[in-house]
């Protein structure tokens, strides 16, 4: 339950964050906001304040900033967004992406002072050998292990063996394939024992259990190099995250298919679980990469993205005549209904992958 509540939390102060970026720079530019809300329809309650309406909604993941004239309407209006200039039309546009960005530095640099996950060495003393990774559709996913479970002691029959190092796991697991093996570990401050079946034989490169292993310890950096650790942490969580969105284009085009699962709100809340058990260092770093998600995603150039309706205006300021807003707005509302199936789609796989 907390991490459902976390995630919806995560996600609602990331789209409302976005939608501000909207809305702050189309009130700057003179621009006339109709209405500012919070969560999404059918309404529950309202107030006008300084010419906008500020709505409160039943669904309350998110929100959403409606933009006289974003829809073609009043282009002789000097209030409409259809009226103003390409420059100030992109920068509108261009705003939720930004803030977006600017949110997740301020993740990434709180992270930076609060403590950054980092790997130690395995002969380093006094820390206790943790799970990082859960292949699915192993023993140790079939067991319940997580991501975050620190391995303690390890038992088959009368044989106990204390855990200090990776080598013992393996040495163990070894030793007892085939048999049960109860496993203690703790978890959020809970010590639990796991019973498993060790593999005896497995897919090259998930070893007997299907988990990885590492001993984790937290690097904290002092408040004045933060925002600089957080600012190199964005710039390889952006370059990382456009270098996969690629790599899985291009297999789609040149394959029709793609080797790399593709997770919706149901894988999403897998790793935020995996997060949340890791601590408040993993959560900070895991909301950072969710706001850096968001905005490449909203960047690229797709009918009804931000970045589909930017490609519009570099097609109008290259062809020097606005382009139909009616045709326009045929080719989001196809594009968002793509969005929506693609959605479903992943989702079903995700739900598929969990069951």
């Amino acid at each position: 339950m907390f991490t459902l509540i976390l995630l919806i939390v995560a996600i609602s102060v990331l789209i409302l964050v976005h939608e501000w970026g909207h809305f702050y720079s189309a009130r700057k530019l003179g621009v006339s906001v109709e209405e500012f809300g919070f969560g999404f329809p059918p309404r529950l309650v309202s107030r006008m304040w300084r010419g906008v309406r500020y709505s409160f909604n039943l669904l309350p993941l998110g929100g959403f900033v409606k933009i006289y004239g974003e829809h073609g309407e009043g282009e002789s209006d000097q209030k409409s967004f259809m009226s103003r200039p390409v420059w100030q039309r992109f920068i509108i546009l261009g705003a939720g992406v930004f803030m977006n960005i600017v949110l997740a530095w301020l993740f990434f640099s709180v992270g930076a002072a609060v403590g950054v996950p980092h790997i130690a060495q395995d002969d380093a003393q006094d820390i206790p050998v943790s799970i990082i990774a859960v292949l699915p559709e192993t023993p140790a996913d079939r067991a319940g292990f997580r991501a975050g479970d620190q391995i303690l002691e390890m038992r088959s029959g009368v044989v106990n063996a204390k855990v200090s190092h990776e080598g013992d796991i393996r040495a163990f697991v070894d030793a007892y394939a085939g048999e049960e093996v109860k496993i203690s570990v703790r978890r959020g401050g809970e010590v639990r024992e796991v019973s498993v079946i060790p593999r005896a034989r497995f897919p090259q490169g998930e070893g007997p259990l299907g988990i990885a292993l590492a001993k984790l310890t937290v690097v904290r950096v002092p408040w004045y190099r933060a925002p600089v650790e957080g600012a190199e942490t964005l710039w390889r969580s952006i370059v990382v995250t456009a270098s996969g969105l690629a790599a899985i284009a291009r297999e789609l085009v040149s394959n029709g298919r793609t080797s790399v699962p593709v997770s919706g709100p149901v894988g999403i809340f897998f790793f935020a679980q995996d997060s949340t058990s890791l601590g408040i260092a993993y959560i900070l770093q895991f909301v950072g990469l969710l706001s850096v998600n968001l905005a490449i995603l909203n960047i690229l150039p797709i009918p009804a993205l931000d970045g589909g309706r930017i490609l519009f205006l570099v097609i109008e300021k290259a062809r020097g005549v606005r382009i139909n807003p009616a045709i326009e707005n045929i080719i989001h509302t196809a594009g968002f209904v793509i969005l929506i199936l693609l959605m479903v789609v992943v989702t079903y796989y995700d739900i598929v992958r969990v069951l």
